[in-house]
């Protein structure tokens, strides 16, 4: 949007400014709109001039920025911060109630700092004392010679991941209906009507609310439906210097195959290219076939896979 709102007088004579940016609220406290820069940019309505809807920032074409597995590993786990947090070694043991593996798994990359052996023995514990199953995400290369091997022999059962990359561009261009999505800095309680791992446990709904809401720079986006109804669509991308990570799309049943997805994903990589952006990423299970054949319209291919291991009780 572009507002102009009155920022004062001088010789009696009104001074107006404008801003360029997000709307990201309008209620009974004023309008707060985030522009280009990231400060926020708040002031009553009744200052309030004039407004209008602006397209869409151009997002410039450029190369994919450069990261290792590793490095994408870890700025993945920056996007989706767990809970509770624990190194072990330069492993980290990541708890959130449950919710999701990702923020519920040890990330084990580099040395654990102790035996192979005594390092799953610590991880188990540690998670025992959590009453949750100890999950591992392995990747190769990253994680330690070895670890899928002992997994392996000790029975944890795999559940492989791809780690899917794309040049931001190229998802800004896509689709149509941009206009019909809004962007926000917190997830209220429409969003988190529509997304589809919360399981019924107030515990694991506000672990839900702090992961989603950690990250360097978080946006949510949503197409609202009819009024009274839930949204037809939502979105969620973290912006972390050159990458920009999405996740959380999820479309109403009745309304897939409109295009809703790509416009989410479109609206947000605009967003993340304003930020500095330039590539982006997603994690997605390999064998979510709906979910990748809409990726790969997009332009994503895949940059690497990893492996959630399921530790057993012993």
């Amino acid at each position: 949007m572009s507002v102009r709102r009155l920022d004062g007088f001088v010789d009696d004579r009104p001074v107006f400014r404008d801003s360029i940016g997000v709307l990201t609220s309008w209620d009974d406290l004023g309008l707060t709109v985030v522009p280009r820069g990231g400060v926020p940019v708040s002031f009553a309505e009744k200052l309030l001039v004039a407004g209008k809807v602006v397209p869409l920032f151009p997002a410039r074409r450029a190369p994919l920025p450069s990261a290792t597995p590793v490095e994408l590993q870890r700025t993945a786990a920056r996007g989706w911060p767990a809970v509770e947090q624990e190194p072990l070694g330069e492993w980290t043991l990541r708890a959130s109630a449950g919710f999701t593996r990702r923020a519920n798994s040890v990330q084990a990359l580099g040395d654990p700092g102790l035996p192979l052996p005594e390092a799953l023995a610590a991880v188990r514990a540690w998670y025992a004392e959590r009453a949750l199953p100890a999950w591992f995400e392995v990747v190769t290369p990253g994680s330690p010679d070895g670890l899928r091997a002992e997994l392996d022999r000790l029975g944890a059962g795999h559940a492989p991941t791809l780690v899917r990359t794309a040049p931001l561009a190229g998802i800004a261009k896509a689709g149509a209906g941009h206009d019909r999505v809004r962007l926000a800095r917190t997830a209220d309680d429409a969003w988190m009507s529509l997304y589809g791992r919360l399981a019924p446990d107030p515990a694991v709904v506000e672990a839900a609310r702090q992961v989603l809401h950690g990250g360097p720079s978080v946006w949510f986006a949503t197409v609202p439906g009819a009024p009274g109804q839930p949204p037809l669509a939502i979105g969620r991308c973290v912006i972390d210097g050159p990458w920009a990570c999405f996740g959380a799309v999820e479309v109403q049943p009745y309304a897939r195959r409109a295009g809703l997805a790509t416009a989410v994903m479109a609206v947000l990589a605009s967003r993340a290219a304003e930020e500095g952006a330039t590539g982006g990423y997603l994690q997605v299970e390999a064998g979510n076939d709906g979910a990748i054949a809409l990726y790969d319209g997009l332009g994503f291919t895949t940059s690497h896979t990893y492996h959630y291991a399921l530790l057993p009780q012993g």
